[in-house]
């Protein structure tokens, strides 16, 4: 975060319309960056066959939801279908303290809320490279009716318009290419005088580099 030496960490956004392949290249990148971790979320439906509980979600009860959010825990938070979901500040706080990458798969509105408490939070918008090629994605996942593919393609021309709010774009035309701009954020990220000030701060302070520096 910005010049802040308690936090080792870094915190990346990854938005992107239905379609342009968040989550593969984000499954991918965390295959090849193992040291990154996907944000798990709170949640008050109950665990589906084959999830655990600390993995896909946190799972909750109502009652304990409720009031972990009114007490201020949750960053961003929204009922759907009549569960509740949250992601948990002081979790990613204790995480990035201790020197861990976390990234969340967020949605613009989303992006906005966790940006006002980490302002230093790194934002990427995955483009796909036109509305005909995401459309076109859109049928082969076949996990759509017709009408639910029409819906998502006329929202992606809402969520697309706020692509500017974020630090970086990228364009999913080539996977691998696509992947590596990715990796290449990531890594620069990393190289930030923060989080290398955070990271190593015997080396610092032996080269006589402060926290904030005289520019």
């Amino acid at each position: 975060m910005q010049a802040n030496p308690t936090t080792a960490g870094s915190l990346f956004l990854v938005a992107a319309p239905s379609g342009a392949g968040k989550s593969t290249l984000v499954n991918a990148l965390l295959q090849q960056e193992p040291a990154i971790k996907l944000s798990i979320s709170f949640t008050t439906r109950d665990p589906r066959p084959g999830e655990v509980n600390g993995r896909e979600y946190h799972f909750t009860t109502v009652e304990n939801f409720l009031e972990r959010r009114a007490q201020g825990e949750f960053l961003e938070s929204a009922e759907v279908h009549g569960n509740y979901y949250g992601t948990s500040r002081i979790l990613i706080e204790q995480q990035m303290a201790a020197g861990t990458d976390i990234l969340l798969e967020i949605d613009w509105q989303g992006s906005q809320q966790v940006k006002k408490r980490f302002p230093g939070a790194v934002g990427i918008f995955i483009l796909p490279p036109s509305i005909a090629a995401l459309e076109d994605r859109l049928k082969k996942r076949g996990q759509d009716e017709p009408n639910v593919i029409t819906r998502r393609i006329l929202a992606a021309g809402g969520e697309i318009a706020h692509a500017s709010e974020f630090e970086y774009v990228i364009i999913n035309q080539e996977f691998a290419l696509a992947l590596s701009e990715l990796n290449a954020i990531v890594k620069a990220t990393r190289c930030r005088f923060a989080q290398q000030a955070s990271r190593n701060t015997a080396l610092f302070a032996q080269l006589g580099i402060h926290a904030n520096p005289i520019i």
